[in-house]
């Protein structure tokens, strides 16, 4: 049960992410895009965007969602903490959620439900020819 909801956790954290980079990239949900595309903002916009849908269908999971999880810690140490030491009051607890969330799932990988674990099971069957027993 738990490798499953590992997968889940991951898609929902990964579609919540998407619309963080779609409000910078797109003003979408929201708001009229705000960022410059070459600027940090913009390169958030983007990781958060394109990483958070290879993150949302398993894809390269622990390499993306380790870039994401560096992410969010820059943007706590460049954006929040400039107000403040306590996340709830300089508004820096989503990025530190979202921070520590993906260093979890680039360490524990993305759960049986992704394209990681189907390249795996073909990689493993062209090596062995047989399927790995689960």
């Amino acid at each position: 049960m738990a490798p499953r909801l590992l997968s889940v956790l991951r898609v929902v954290a990964a579609f919540l992410f998407i619309a963080h980079g779609t409000q910078k990239l797109l003003g979408f949900p929201g708001h009229t895009p705000h960022v410059t595309y070459l600027s940090l903002s913009g390169l958030a916009g983007v990781i958060e965007s394109f990483g958070g849908t290879l993150l949302l269908v398993g894809l390269f999971t622990r390499p993306v969602a380790l870039i994401a999880a560096a992410e969010m810690a820059v943007a706590y140490f460049l954006v929040h903490i400039e107000q403040g030491v306590w996340p709830l009051l300089n508004h820096g607890e989503l990025a530190l959620l979202y921070c520590f969330l993906f260093l979890y799932i680039g360490v524990a990988g993305p759960g049986p439900w992704s394209l990681d674990r189907i390249r795996q099971e073909r990689t493993d069957i062209r090596t062995t020819g047989a399927r790995r027993l689960k």
